[in-house]
């Protein structure tokens, strides 16, 4: 496979997750995708916002969000978050530092 072939594939790859995401079940909390898979639609926003910034194109964090979300994050989180439980909260903590970093 050409590396362009594969590019456009990979491509096609991320746009059916976000689609999924965001259509499909935006009723998938991100602490539940963090905690079982070690990474969000937040992390996905932040990787596009990086390979943005890396690549020269100025993105804010806001826009990348929009992007995986489909919406503004705010609104998003208004219509699809839920209180998440002690379990999970703690569960989060242990899977953002070993993903992510260390809390602040």
């Amino acid at each position: 496979m050409d590396d362009q072939t594969r590019i456009e594939l990979e491509a096609a790859a991320f746009r059916t997750l976000v689609h999924h995401l965001m259509e499909k079940r935006p009723d998938v909390q991100n602490i539940d995708m963090m905690n079982l898979a070690g990474f969000c639609r937040n992390c996905l926003s932040r990787w596009y916002q990086e390979a943005a910034n890396a690549r020269g194109i100025e993105m804010s964090k806001d826009a990348a969000r929009e992007i995986v979300y489909g919406m503004p994050y705010a609104e998003w989180v208004a219509k699809n978050q839920t209180e998440a439980s002690a379990e999970q909260k703690q569960a989060f903590e242990k899977s953002f530092a070993e993903n992510v970093g260390k809390t602040a």
